[in-house]
């Protein structure tokens, strides 16, 4: 995984060309390797390229973000609604461009992160809700 990575926002009916023409891989638009498949999200996506899926807290995470991306009938993951309101929240907040939405975002991510590392600690794979 590119620990330097950059990311290109792009209307999704122009990403293909976009990520060809820049050596980009591109990401969350239908019929790539990092999107969708059937009720599975992106960043579950990205667990299963990286063969990051064998690690709990990730596959919590994994499991919560999906909540907040799809209808959530996958994994029913409690906390999901809850990334679902904060992020829509975020788009609210006036941010100049994606990148600075982005930007502001990660740190929700790692504080998700940090709670699916705990729950896994305390013996709760499937989180404090479940």
């Amino acid at each position: 995984m590119d620990k330097h990575a950059e990311f290109f926002f792009v209307p999704a009916d122009k990403v293909m060309d976009e990520a060809q023409r820049l050596g980009a891989t591109p990401f969350d638009v239908k019929g790539v390797e990092i999107g969708h498949h059937g009720k599975e999200c992106s960043f579950e996506a990205i667990l299963k390229k990286y063969t990051l899926d064998g690690e709990p807290a990730l596959v919590l995470l994994g499991k919560i973000v999906n909540g907040a991306d799809t209808d959530n009938t996958l994994w029913n993951q409690p906390e999901g609604a809850g990334l679902e309101a904060i992020a829509e929240g975020f788009r609210h907040l006036g941010f100049k461009d994606d990148h600075e939405l982005n930007a502001a975002e990660w740190i929700v991510y790692d504080a998700l992160y940090a709670y699916c590392q705990e729950m896994v600690r305390q013996g709760k794979p499937g989180g404090m809700f479940k």
